[in-house]
């Protein structure tokens, strides 16, 4: 079990975090570790609001997506705790302004226990209440790392509202970055499959199933069109990853990429719907007591965005971070197609564009968390990765993107992990 933590104005020096635990989400904890934020630094004063999180990841880009800056406040509000003035005023430690805010909701004097952080300067713990045994989650997301709690705000009260388990808001400082919700417990998807084999397909028919009420429900209102992004999304790929590697500049390559690619995003179905972008089993918590596509909670939706149906669909099934089987994949399919009236042979095609797209992305990314973040785990997920691609770029109508890709990309060989894993943390700006 974890160790619970002295009182919330305590501060303790970070601990050395744990390979385990480097993308764990809030409730997924470990023993005897305190979270430990994963970014090393803050991010420079132009990038201040742009923290792009998507398949389990942090990543500092000017061109980060979700709400606009001028989306106008929701007029449903969690139940706001206002932080006494002079703890506002104040230049002290951010633990003292966590303490004033606990103390200042119904969840004065519980007890707290870290939990492991995700992949963001967010901090989590449990909160106790002594004398009824209730629990909750204490989101610390400090505004001057970075971090905004308003778009989670929003997006959790627009999921709620149509059905889906989003955590409850119990209390909301967003101005300081604090947050209590609703605790979901423990059992994340992940967990559940491999403990219980047998209840995959259930499970996965209900992430399917919320999917299905997400597609159906009128988008979100405030959020910005992901589509016009992917495709320089996907080829920065080549600066973060095929070019440590071979050691030369690649750009010319990458122009040529794009060329093909382009027209492909191009493609896809003019319908927008709201896609959370890292929709996968980490992120998903089996909730059995409720009904429907309730029984599955929500977390890490904060970077929804407007994007194709196909989107959320892929985050699931071709998972960065554990195997899905081809007849779960294949199961997922027919169910989304079914349950909204898809044709399967257009859907499969956009479903392998979109794969194709987010693959090229997550290897970015990973290479990048390692090149300049310093975290050299991530690079252990790219072979599944690369196996996504190879298996999408099949696709017919994919030919002539998968021959440029082949001939320019490296295979991540043992030999081509270990040179990116020998400039782990070389690369000291965002550029």
């Amino acid at each position: 079990m974890d160790q619970p933590n002295p009182p919330l104005g305590w501060s303790s020096p970070e601990l050395p975090l744990c390979a385990a635990a480097v993308r764990a989400n809030p409730y997924r904890f470990f023993p005897g570790r305190a979270a430990k934020r994963l970014a090393s630094e803050p991010p420079p004063a132009s990038t201040r609001h742009a923290v792009y999180r998507d398949v389990s990841f942090c990543l500092l880009c000017p061109l980060r997506g979700g709400l606009k800056s001028d989306t106008t406040c929701l007029t449903q509000r969690p139940n706001s705790v206002n932080t006494p003035n002079d703890a506002r005023d104040t230049t002290t430690d951010r633990a003292h302004l966590l303490d004033s805010f606990v103390a200042n909701s119904s969840w004065a004097g519980s007890q707290s226990v870290a939990l492991a952080g995700d992949a963001s300067r967010r901090r989590y713990h449990r909160l106790t209440d002594a004398s009824s045994g209730r629990t909750a989650i204490l989101m610390d997301a400090p505004p001057e790392a970075g971090e905004d709690v308003r778009p989670f705000v929003k997006v959790d009260t627009y999921l709620s509202g149509i059905g889906l388990s989003a955590p409850e808001i119990y209390a909301a400082d967003e101005q300081l970055g604090f947050l209590i919700l609703e605790d979901f417990g423990t059992d994340v998807y992940d967990q559940v499959c491999v403990q219980h084999p047998e209840r995959e397909p259930e499970l996965y028919d209900a992430a399917v199933d919320a999917l299905v009420t997400l597609c159906s429900a009128e988008p979100m209102q405030g959020l910005e069109d992901y589509v016009p992004r992917m495709a320089d999304l996907a080829l920065s790929c080549y600066r973060w990853y095929a070019e440590p590697i071979l050691g030369r500049d690649m750009a010319d390559e990458a122009v040529a990429a794009k060329a093909a690619l382009q027209p492909l995003i191009d493609s896809l179905c003019p319908e927008r719907v709201t896609i959370l972008r890292d929709y996968h089993a980490q992120n998903l918590l089996w909730l059995p007591e409720r009904e429907g596509a309730a029984r599955v909670g929500q977390l890490d939706f904060q970077d929804a965005m407007l994007g194709p149906p196909a989107y959320d669909l892929i985050s699931l099934t071709t998972d960065a971070r554990r195997d899905v089987s081809e007849q779960i994949r294949n199961r997922c399919m027919m169910r989304f197609c079914d349950q909204l009236g898809l044709n399967r042979v257009d859907f499969t095609r956009q479903a392998a564009i979109c794969s194709v797209q987010r693959n090229l992305r997550i290897l970015m990314v990973f290479a990048r968390m390692s090149l300049h973040f310093g975290r050299i785990n991530y690079l252990d997920l790219i072979p599944r990765v690369w196996g996504h691609l190879q298996r999408d770029l099949d696709h017919p109508e994919l030919q002539a993107l998968a021959a440029l890709l082949r001939a320019h990309l490296p295979e991540p060989t043992p030999s081509a992990l270990q040179t990116l894993k020998e400039k782990c943390g070389t690369i000291p700006t965002l550029q």
